[in-house]
């Protein structure tokens, strides 16, 4: 049987700032692109049965540099929407809010701009397992996206609510291998690369 491995895309801009990255369509900055070609030997010698992409530029591009034909483009995969608090970083929003702020107790909650809830990416990364699942008997799943996004596909494939991601941190070109043991869904390998 196959295993999942999951993927975050290079460093952007904003991820070496710290500034929440959703739906704004950044490039991988050089370093990323480096970091992205750093993942292609890891991946030489596994068989991908599947290789499924975040449609944002940055995993697209990191799935291409690490030698990884996606094979779809897969809307679940896309990152968490962070409504308001798009661009900003964890400072600014804590200090904002007077107290510390962190998406996985407090969420994306904004009056005027709200984002999207844990729970409803729960359900996106829960299709992706099961489109995943279905090509394990056949090799490998490659799973390319965003840092929030494969953290909460991590804690689902564990078996854990979405807000359980939080133990999951995984670094801008970094990766993790989702496999089973004695027939029960284990992380084999976490933040490779």
């Amino acid at each position: 049987m196959g295993q999942i491995i999951v993927l975050r895309h290079g460093q952007t801009e904003w991820s070496r700032s710290g500034q929440h990255t959703g739906t704004t369509d950044l490039p991988l900055l050089p370093e990323g692109e480096d970091q992205a070609r750093s993942l292609r030997a890891a991946m030489t010698g596994r068989e991908f049965a599947e290789v499924r992409v975040s449609p944002l530029q940055r995993a697209r591009r990191t799935a291409e540099l690490a030698g990884l034909p996606a094979t779809d483009v897969d809307r679940d995969l896309r990152e968490l929407d962070y409504g308001g608090y798009e661009g900003r970083t964890t400072a600014e929003i804590s200090d904002e809010l007077g107290r510390e702020w962190s998406i996985w107790r407090d969420g994306t909650v904004d009056a005027d701009v709200p984002g999207e809830s844990l729970a409803d990416v729960g359900v996106r990364v829960d299709r992706v397992l099961d489109r995943a699942r279905e090509r394990l008997d056949d090799g490998d799943v490659a799973l390319v996206a965003h840092g929030h996004v494969l953290r909460v596909l991590t804690a689902r494939w564990l078996g854990l609510a979405p807000e359980a991601g939080a133990l999951f941190a995984l670094p801008a070109g970094r990766y993790g291998v989702l496999g089973h043991e004695h027939g029960r869904p284990v992380l084999t390998g976490w933040a490779l690369g």
